[in-house]
């Protein structure tokens, strides 16, 4: 039906037509009320803007929808377009209504196709409005596909961007949401838009075929139906040839060419029960011969969308392979509409089709693994995983079924059991045969997963692994892992950076600088310090801006140390070198002042007697420049370039090599002590963090001379 020509009265035939106890009173506001909010108002093609809504309620009208999702289909722009609010909607058509056309509303407004960050928190918004009301999606998606059936009107960098997003987005949503059917005509939209020399030759090539061949699909739809009628069972056999960009698709992946293809032609069998679908299966196996590894059964192993079939590949005397797919009716339905299923109308009552599935238990098993992700680009890439998974089925030890995407491997496996699984993984047995991880799993195997105790996830298992389930969990053990280690370096470089405008990095402070840095704790600050995404001075400034010493001052060496007596001088301590910003104490010695020690100096231990010794001593509050001799011990391997780069990191690092000095020279390592200039304790953490990240680093510790002394005792 044109849909410039469909009316109220229309519009009602088509919903009483699967729903005779449609409320059309409703039906009829919904439609005046919306043409009058549009009235005067334009589609970009001319046509009076109502025609649009409209057709995307005809469109649902296909998917037998319920009457709540047809006035919001009527009224899904209202809101966003007209004066009408959210009020207007509630008032005159219900909460639910007035509900749902605000989430149509709010996904109108997502602009997916944005930045990477941008686009993943959209589909995390879009997933969100899905788990409220699945029925939001399926407006969304109808309004998506009369818009592109449409396209042509828009502008050209417009239709393009619209495909772009629709191919993205949308018709795997919509292939996800078992709505095979609206997956194949938008891909098939965008493809017209996106490669139109493509989808044209294509066309061009079938014409070609079909001119050689005659008409195949009527030729085995015929053969099928007279092997069935033989056999005595009742069934429907439809057959046609798959969409262009179905076939563009295989070529792609299967690097062959049209003649080289095989599967360009689809049939589908519909029975009446589910025995008649596997004597159908017999009798297709019998007539023609079946290609190996093709074959699928969800009918035993539905797909989480809830559909269900039989699959198989069978090849003709010629050699052209045709698929097959085998249901009943009821599975077919649930074929067409999805999800939607579970909101339909047959035979004028609301659909009770046993194998529609619960929205809301889908959605919670497709977000599930979302949620934990906090990194927008880890979550963008499990969404599409997600989207795009083709489903293998596996055993559990106790037969119990598991189902992964295709292509996954045991430690998807593990994580899809539990997590815990797959945390203390270490190997796995498939068929009883030990495996390594990183094989992939085919249907109708057995695994068993091997755990130990105290075993962590590796970070090798992120390119392992295949599922948004298991990535995330990797990924979460990886950063609580990692943190720990950040969290402990930051206690040290807090301390050391408020220590050297004469505080202390206590507990509340820590909190404070949090706050006022917008991070979420203190442990979190101390995480980021540790990992050099912040700075000392901006954790200092952050709480003590007045007082934080500015980049351009520069504390004279020599008056370096608070606490001396006037005219005293001071040396650092050859066994301990102490750096601006550690805890210092001073022991005088007759004629050669004070020595500077770190206060967790072994050697103060020889003067634990002698208490008149000791000065308390502190570093000058300030910027102190890079004359503070160190030295640090590293082992490195021996490898072409390694010194060099290591010398390079230092240099960048804005830290001087006064010395090197070889301990140990092996065959596959060096053991070095490096001398350097530096300006502070943080600039030797952060200079050894650096050092500590470099892959051909083995070690790496600060050297203490224990035995090198003052000269005067």
């Amino acid at each position: 039906m044109d849909t410039t020509e469909i009316t109220a009265d229309d519009l009602i035939a088509l919903v009483r037509a699967y729903n005779p106890k449609t409320n059309e009173k409703r039906l009829r506001a919904a439609f005046d009320f919306g043409h009058e909010m549009h009235d005067g108002q334009f589609r970009h093609s001319g046509e009076p803007y109502f025609t649009h809504p409209v057709a995307v309620a005809a469109i649902l009208t296909e998917q037998q929808l319920d009457d709540a999702t047809i006035i919001t289909a009527l009224l899904h722009d209202t809101v966003e377009d007209t004066r009408a609010s959210y009020k207007d909607i509630e008032r005159l058509f219900s909460a639910e209504v007035a509900e749902l056309v605000d989430g149509v509303t709010k996904l109108t407004n997502l602009q997916l196709n944005s930045t990477e960050t941008k686009q993943a928190e959209n589909f995390r918004k879009l997933f969100m409005a899905m788990s409220k009301d699945l029925r939001v999606i399926l407006v969304k998606l109808a309004d998506r596909l009369h818009n592109m059936r449409t396209i042509k009107a828009m502008r050209p960098d417009k239709q393009v961007q619209k495909a772009r997003e629709t191919m993205d987005i949308y018709a795997p949503l919509a292939g996800r949401m078992g709505m095979q059917w609206m997956r194949e005509e938008l891909e098939d939209l965008a493809f017209r838009v996106l490669n139109p020399e493509g989808r044209a030759s294509i066309i061009r090539r079938f014409i070609t075929l079909q001119r050689e061949t005659g008409d195949v699909i009527q030729r085995i739809t015929g053969d099928m139906r007279a092997e069935l009628d033989k056999a005595g069972i009742e069934a429907e056999v439809f057959g046609r040839a798959k969409k262009p960009y179905s076939i563009w698709r295989k070529m792609e992946e299967k690097e062959q060419s049209f003649s080289r293809l095989s599967d360009i032609y689809g049939f589908r069998v519909l029975t009446g029960s589910e025995e008649d679908c596997y004597r159908t299966l017999g009798i297709i196996h019998g007539r023609w011969r079946a290609v190996p590894g093709r074959f699928k059964d969800y009918i035993s192993q539905p797909k989480s969308n809830g559909y269900r079939s039989i699959h198989t590949t069978v090849s003709g005397r010629d050699g052209k392979r045709v698929e097959v797919q085998i249901r009943t009716r009821q599975m077919h339905d649930v074929a067409e509409t999805g999800v939607a299923a579970h909101w339909s109308y047959r035979d004028g009552k609301r659909s009770r089709n046993p194998f529609a599935v619960d929205p809301a238990k889908w959605i919670s098993q497709l977000s599930e693994q979302f949620n934990a992700e906090e990194n927008h680009e880890d979550f963008l890439e499990a969404v599409k995983l997600e989207m795009y998974a083709d489903q293998v089925f596996c055993f559990t030890p106790k037969g119990e079924v598991v189902k992964l995407p295709r292509g996954a491997t045991p430690i998807d496996f593990a994580y899809a059991i539990h997590t815990r699984i797959g945390n203390d993984c270490v190997g796995a047995k498939i068929d009883g045969m030990r495996v390594p991880l990183w094989t992939r799993v085919k249907n109708g195997q057995s695994i068993e997963i091997i755990r130990a105790q105290g075993q962590t996830p590796q970070p090798t298992w992120l390119d392992i692994a295949t599922t948004g389930k298991a990535k995330s969990a990797i990924r979460r053990s990886l950063r609580e892992e990692d943190r720990a280690r950040f969290v402990k370096l930051g206690q040290e470089l807090a301390r050391s950076a408020f220590a050297q405008v004469g505080k202390r990095a206590t507990d509340k402070v820590l909190r404070t600088a949090a706050k006022n840095m917008r991070i979420d704790s203190a442990q979190a600050l101390l995480a980021q310090l540790g990992s050099s995404e912040i700075t000392g001075r901006e954790v200092v400034q952050s709480v003590y801006a007045d007082i934080t010493p500015s980049k351009g001052e520069q504390i004279d060496a020599k008056r370096a140390v608070v606490g001396l007596e006037p005219g005293q001088s001071f040396s650092r301590s050859p066994c301990c070198n102490p750096l601006p910003g550690e805890r210092i104490v001073g022991i005088t010695f007759r004629g050669e002042g004070v020595t500077v020690h770190t206060i967790d100096c072994a050697c103060l231990s020889d003067y634990e007697d002698q208490p008149d010794r000791w000065i308390d001593l502190r570093w000058h509050d300030g910027n102190h420049p890079a004359v503070y001799s160190t030295v640090i011990d590293l082992t490195v391997g021996n490898g072409a370039g390694v010194l060099g780069r290591i010398c390079t990191l230092i240099g960048e690092a804005s830290a001087n090599i006064s010395d090197l000095e070889f301990l140990e020279r092996k065959p596959d390592f060096y053991r070095i002590l490096i001398y350097l200039d530096l300006r502070d304790v943080a600039h030797l953490h952060s200079l050894m963090l650096t050092l500590e990240a470099e892959s051909d680093v083995a070690a790496i510790e600060r050297y203490r001379k224990i035995d090198a002394q003052s000269p005067t005792r």
